[in-house]
């Protein structure tokens, strides 16, 4: 049986919100799976390690090309 989603005939939009926190001067961003990831150095830098955590968390079939 097929879940809901799969059978949703419009494609899945992916909405981002900012996840990103500082603390005590160090940088990270939360994720859906309920993990903090980080320290990074700047906001910058969480910021292009949110773009890969997504990428790596993509089914295959929708990762950007």
């Amino acid at each position: 049986m097929l879940g809901k989603r799969a059978q949703d005939p419009a494609p899945t939009t992916i909405f981002r919100s900012d996840r990103i926190c500082r603390v005590n001067g160090e940088f990270y961003f939360d994720t859906r799976e309920g993990t903090q990831e980080g320290p990074f150095a700047n906001r910058e830098a969480a910021l292009q390690a949110v773009e890969a955590y997504i990428q790596r968390m993509l089914p295959s079939d929708q990762i950007a090309s």
